[in-house]
C-alpha cells in the first residue's frame, strides 16, 4: 500500500508536470501562427517556421530514450520543462530582431523540450506500475494522453486570448514566468532514479529491432502526418481567411476541438470495451484505423458538394477528431504496453521519432498544399496518409499473430 501510495505521488506528480507544459506548448504554437499571419506571412512562410521544431522533435525522440535510461528521466523531463523556459524567453525581445532564423532557433528549442518531456511522462507510466496489470495501464496511458490533450486545447485558447490581451511579448512573458514555478516544484518533487537502467545502454541500441515496434512506428507516422496536414497549417488559416473569423475565435474553436479530442482518449478504454483482463491488441487498432481512413474523403466530398462547406467542415471535423483519439490512445497503449520495462525509454523514444517524423511531414505539406490547392486538397492528402496507416496496422497485426503462434 505504501509502495502504491508512492507511486500514485510520482504519478501524479508525472501528470501535472506534463500538463502545465502542454498549456505552454499548445499556447506558443497558436500566437505563433495568427501573429504571423496577423503580419501578413504565407502559410507555406508559417510552416517554415516549426520546420526546426519538428526536425529537432525527431532528433530528440531517438536521443532523448537513450539519455532518460542513462540519466533517469527526472532529469530529462526537467530538462525539456527548462529547455521551453529558454525558448520563451527567447521570444521576448522586441518585434523588430523577431526574424524568420530567430523563432526556428526558439522552435528548434522548445520542440526539443517538449519531446523530451512527452517520451519521460510516457515511460514514467510504464514504470510505476507492474507488468501484470495491463488495464490499469491502458487506463492510465489514457487518461494522460487525454488530459494532455484537453490541455493543449485549452492552450490553443489561452494562446488566441493572450495575444488579444497583452501582445506577443506579454503572452510570453506570463508563459516564462509559471513555467519557472512549475520546473522549481518538479526538482523538488520528482524520484531522482526515474528510469534510468541499471547498466548504460550503448548509442547503437537507439534503432529498434523489433517489426512489431517498427510497424506501429510506421503506422503512427502515417497517423501523425494524416492529421497535422490540414490542422496545424490549413485549417487555423482557412478560418481566419475564407471563413473570416477573429483570432479569439480561431482559438476557441481549436480549443474546443481539442479539447472534445483529449476527453475522448481519456474515455478510449470505456469506447473500446477494453478490460483488465482482455487489453487491446492490434486488431482493435486496425478497425479503428479503418473507420477512420474514410472520414477525410467523406469532409472533402461534403464540402465540395453541399452548399454550406463551412458546416460540412466543422460537422466532419467534430466526428474525425473523437475517432483520430481513440486511434491515437489506442497506439499510446500498444507502445507502452510492448516496450521493454528495463530502458523503456528507449522503444517509446523511438517510437515517438516516428511520431514527430509524421508531424514534420504533415506541416510541410499543408502549407504547401493550403497554399497551391486550398483545404480540400489537404484532406485528400491525409486520406491517403491515412491508408498507410491501415496497411501499416495490418501488418502489425500479422506479426502479433505470428508472435502468439510460435509463442
Amino acid at each position: 500500500m505504501i509502495t502504491m501510495r508512492s507511486d500514485i505521488k510520482q504519478y501524479l506528480v508525472v501528470t501535472g508536470n506534463y500538463w502545465a507544459f502542454t498549456l505552454t506548448d499548445g499556447a506558443l504554437r497558436m500566437l505563433i501562427v495568427l501573429h504571423f499571419y496577423q503580419l501578413g506571412y504565407s502559410p507555406l512562410a508559417i510552416a517554415s517556421l516549426f520546420l526546426f521544431y519538428e526536425f529537432f522533435g525527431i532528433v530528440t525522440n531517438l536521443t532523448g530514450g537513450w539519455l532518460g535510461a542513462r540519466l533517469g528521466l527526472n532529469k530529462t523531463m526537467n530538462i525539456g520543462l527548462f529547455l521551453q523556459i529558454i525558448a520563451l524567453s527567447m521570444l521576448l525581445v522586441p518585434a523588430d530582431m523577431l526574424t524568420v532564423l530567430w523563432i526556428m532557433v526558439a522552435q528548434a528549442i522548445s520542440g526539443i523540450a517538449k519531446d523530451l518531456n512527452k517520451m519521460s511522462a510516457k515511460s514514467a507510466i510504464k514504470l510505476l506500475l507492474p507488468d501484470e496489470a495491463q488495464g490499469a495501464l491502458y487506463k492510465w496511458v489514457a487518461v494522460l494522453t487525454g488530459s494532455k490533450n484537453a490541455l493543449k486545447g485549452v492552450g490553443f485558447f489561452l494562446g488566441g486570448l493572450l495575444l488579444a490581451l497583452l501582445g506577443f511579448q506579454g503572452a510570453m512573458a506570463v508563459m516564462a514566468a509559471t513555467l519557472l514555478l512549475v520546473w522549481i516544484l518538479s526538482l523538488l518533487l520528482l524520484k531522482k532514479d526515474l528510469g534510468k537502467k541499471s547498466f548504460k545502454p550503448k548509442f547503437t541500441e537507439l534503432l529498434s529491432k523489433s517489426a512489431s515496434l517498427n510497424w506501429l512506428s510506421a503506422a503512427r507516422f502515417c497517423l501523425f502526418a494524416s492529421r497535422d496536414v490540414w490542422f496545424v497549417i490549413a485549417l487555423p488559416i482557412y478560418l481566419a481567411s475564407s471563413a473570416g473569423w477573429s483570432q479569439s475565435a480561431v482559438g476557441a474553436f481549436l480549443a474546443c476541438w481539442v479539447i472534445g479530442y483529449g476527453i475522448v482518449q481519456a474515455l478510449t478504454p470505456a469506447l473500446t470495451h477494453s478490460s483488465k483482463k482482455a487489453p487491446p491488441a492490434a486488431g482493435t487498432a486496425l478497425h479503428w484505423a479503418l473507420v477512420l481512413a474514410a472520414l477525410p474523403w467523406l469532409i472533402g466530398l461534403a464540402m465540395l458538394f453541399s452548399g454550406e462547406p463551412l458546416w460540412a467542415l466543422l460537422l466532419g471535423l467534430l466526428l474525425y477528431g473523437a475517432v483520430f483519439a481513440i486511434n491515437s490512445s489506442l497506439h499510446s497503449y500498444l507502445i507502452v504496453a510492448s516496450a521493454n520495462r528495463d530502458g523503456v525509454s528507449l522503444d517509446v523514444g523511438f517510437y515517438y521519432m516516428a511520431n514527430a517524423a509524421g508531424r514534420l511531414v504533415g506541416t510541410l505539406l499543408s502549407g504547401w498544399a493550403f497554399q497551391a490547392y486550398g483545404l480540400v486538397a489537404c484532406l485528400w492528402i491525409s486520406g491517403l496518409l491515412l491508408l498507410g496507416a491501415v496497411a501499416c496496422t495490418w501488418a502489425l497485426r500479422r506479426c502479433q499473430t505470428s508472435a502468439q503462434v510460435t509463442g
